[in-house]
């Protein structure tokens, strides 16, 4: 969950407000291995309420939950101007349709390549190549220091949603000379250059032309590289594509409404799929990691009002397995295959059917290279994910690597600094929060 704030001349800009999910408010450790979990869990946002006055605006770089999912909650907070592009604005706009404060937010939708003053902040919004439209870097300059915000990113050259990645762009970041790289650090640790999606999309139809049966795909939600995929697949293989996941269906409803969807590529209903034989259908399911009440889960149980999995189907897991998640996805794995259906991991599939959104090492090194900020500012990772990313960034000849805590102030200017527990942080529930809202919708 990412909520970064930027601070100049005693105004502040915050870049993303996520959520995470079924998480504890407190660290799982050796000393605390079975702290309560909470469904949706929010930075604690207490520095920037008490200096609501100050806060310019906030930015939304893409539309992953661990990016958007928190304003909803945590808005009345802040209320301020939301800086978003269109299909991130989309997906926002739906999420607060559900509360009681719809009306409230101002969203200013902005175009990739646009410049917008922000208070003191001057925003450059770049098209970045990620697992959803529209995702954006930030090159957010002041009067003393400018920093390139790269989010969420890889270099995929066919990323199926956008246009494919742009060096140049990022290349003429140099002549500017940015002060800092603040940069995510995922896959820090993975050797090469991150997978592109039209490598995925190609393992998918190699690995569905072999299934005889119906093939029941599960992915992310947001993931809309991945359902154009699965819907080219289907059209290759002569097979009815249909959605099984509230997820899946608001994600493909924004997609043809913000014009990413293909025009071609068709839907079925999900009701209509249990008439037709089984070597026409695919379908895609939410319940990637284990989640009992999603559409995948409910397949195993043989409970889904709309569809059934029967033994000599296909499961394909078109995704990682994210920590934590280890048991479910174990638990749900052993369900189906005690149903007797197949079950394809990406982990230990013969094809490329899985494609992380993050850069692998070489993808840090090109773009430090090209990008050459006096200071490297890792973040988005666990520490040894860190540490990497910044020993990519020496190598490169950048000067400087801050690597610190959530808390921590990384100062650039006047001189370069990294004060410890600057600010108090923490986690907050927001379940009820959330709830609370809807129910006065």
């Amino acid at each position: 969950m990412n909520m970064n704030l930027y601070g100049h001349n005693n105004q502040w800009l915050m870049v993303d407000c996520g959520v995470t999910f079924r998480a504890p408010l407190d660290r799982v450790d050796d000393q605390n291995p079975s702290a309560k979990l909470f469904d949706m869990v929010a930075p604690d946002p207490l520095f920037i309420e008490n200096r609501q006055e100050n806060l310019c605006g906030i930015v939304i770089t893409h539309a992953h939950e661990d990016h958007i999912g928190a304003v909803p909650a945590l808005w009345t907070k802040f209320k301020c101007p939301i800086y978003t592009t269109r299909f991130t604005a989309e997906v926002l706009r739906r999420k607060l349709y559900m509360t009681n404060i719809a009306e409230q937010v101002q969203i200013i939708v902005v175009e990739s390549g646009q410049t917008i003053d922000v208070g003191p902040f001057t925003i450059t919004w770049m098209a970045i190549t990620h697992s959803l439209p529209d995702a954006q870097a930030l090159f957010i300059q002041t009067s003393v220091g400018s920093i390139f915000h790269t989010a969420d990113w890889k270099i995929d050259f066919n990323p199926i949603t956008d246009d494919a990645f742009q060096p140049e762009a990022f290349q003429q970041l140099a002549k500017l000379k940015p002060t800092a790289m603040v940069c995510d650090s995922t896959n820090a640790l993975r050797e090469g250059y991150s997978t592109s999606e039209g490598d995925c999309e190609l393992g998918l139809l190699r690995t569905i032309q072999k299934c005889e049966n119906r093939v029941i795909v599960t992915c992310f939600g947001s993931n809309v590289a991945r359902l154009i995929s699965l819907a080219r697949v289907a059209a290759k293989t002569g097979r009815y594509m249909a959605l099984l996941g509230r997820s899946l269906e608001n994600m493909y409803s924004i997609a043809r409404a913000t014009a990413y969807w293909p025009d071609e590529l068709k839907i079925a209903h999900r009701r209509d799929i249990a008439y037709l034989p089984k070597h026409e259908v695919l379908l895609v399911a939410t319940g990637s990691q284990g989640e009992a009440r999603a559409a995948l889960g409910r397949l195993a149980a043989a409970n889904h009002p709309d569809c059934e999995a029967e033994s000599g189907d296909t499961v394909i897991f078109s995704s990682i397995t994210i920590p934590g998640n280890e048991k479910a996805i174990d638990s749900m794995v052993e369900k189906l295959k005690s149903n007797g259906l197949n079950v394809i991991q990406s982990n230990d599939s013969e094809f490329t059917i899985h494609a992380s959104g993050h850069p692998n090492q070489q993808d840090l090194s090109d773009m430090y290279a090209w990008v050459s900020p006096k200071v490297a500012i890792p973040v988005h990772g666990e520490p040894e994910h860190l540490k990497a990313n910044a020993l990519i960034a020496r190598a490169q000849g950048v000067p400087e690597q801050l690597l610190g805590l959530n808390g921590d102030l990384f100062q650039i200017a006047p001189k370069v600094k990294l004060v410890e527990r600057a600010v108090k942080v923490g986690r907050i529930d927001i379940t009820e929060i959330n709830q609370s809202l809807r129910a006065m919708r």
